[in-house]
């Protein structure tokens, strides 16, 4: 009779669905965007907008919260 197979567990090699780099950013608001050190495009485009009386606005993705996702 042999042995049985599978007496401990095997470490399965995680698969890497793409070798692209995947980012995620914070949502900021335009109060955040008025005090920011380093104003981006992005960032005094939202603050413009909002500025405009009666804009609603749900933030803006922050260039500078930005990180890497494993």
């Amino acid at each position: 009779m042999a042995p049985p197979k599978g007496k401990g567990k095997a470490v399965k090699k995680k698969k890497e669905l793409s070798s692209r780099a995947q980012y995620t950013m914070r949502l900021v608001e335009s109060s955040t965007c008025a005090v920011c050190k380093t104003p981006c495009a992005r960032g005094m485009h939202y603050l413009d907008m909002m500025k405009v009386p009666g804009a609603v606005g749900k933030g803006v993705p922050c260039i500078l919260t930005r990180r890497k996702i494993n």
